[in-house]
């Protein structure tokens, strides 16, 4: 990669290394802090419901991010081992939350919701910290053998 390119890709927040952009875990930390606040408000458990899962690029189309097509463009044209990493961690999330909000819709009791919620963040946290390692360029074994079973 030419120095202008990377040049761009930093100036844009995405690693030239990896050709990812942090900025996609903001989905998911969006839904770990509304499952954090559900034990001490209940009423946020609503707010969670409404979380859906979007791709990278459904994501970044989405957003308001200024080097949308960029992100989209990088992530794309990343190198297949790296993306095929991260986006394992970001199956398992999505999958993760995907399974609590079902749980939660089911759920009658606010205690029980607490509780999904609770250990639903206990799981997703640690996945968004190896998704952020890969996009920052950290070993990708390290993703490989930390990625729970789904």
């Amino acid at each position: 990669m030419d120095e202008a390119r990377a040049a761009e890709l930093r100036a844009a927040n995405i690693n030239p290394h990896t050709g990812l952009a942090t900025d996609y875990l903001n989905h998911f930390n969006e839904a770990v802090m509304l499952l954090e606040m559900v034990p001490d408000m209940p009423e946020c458990a609503e707010d969670f419901l409404t979380w859906t899962p979007l791709s990278y690029a459904e994501h970044f189309w989405a957003s308001n991010f200024k080097a949308r097509d960029l992100a989209i463009e990088a992530y794309e044209s990343a190198d297949p081992k790296i993306r095929e990493d991260f986006d394992n961690l970001t199956a398992s999330m999505t999958s993760i939350l995907t399974a609590v909000g079902a749980a939660m819709r089911e759920a009658t009791q606010d205690k029980t919701r607490a509780t999904l919620a609770e250990q639903a963040a206990s799981w997703v946290k640690p996945l968004v910290a190896l998704a952020g390692g890969v996009i920052n360029g950290g070993p990708e074994s390290e993703a490989e053998t930390s990625v729970p079973d789904r």
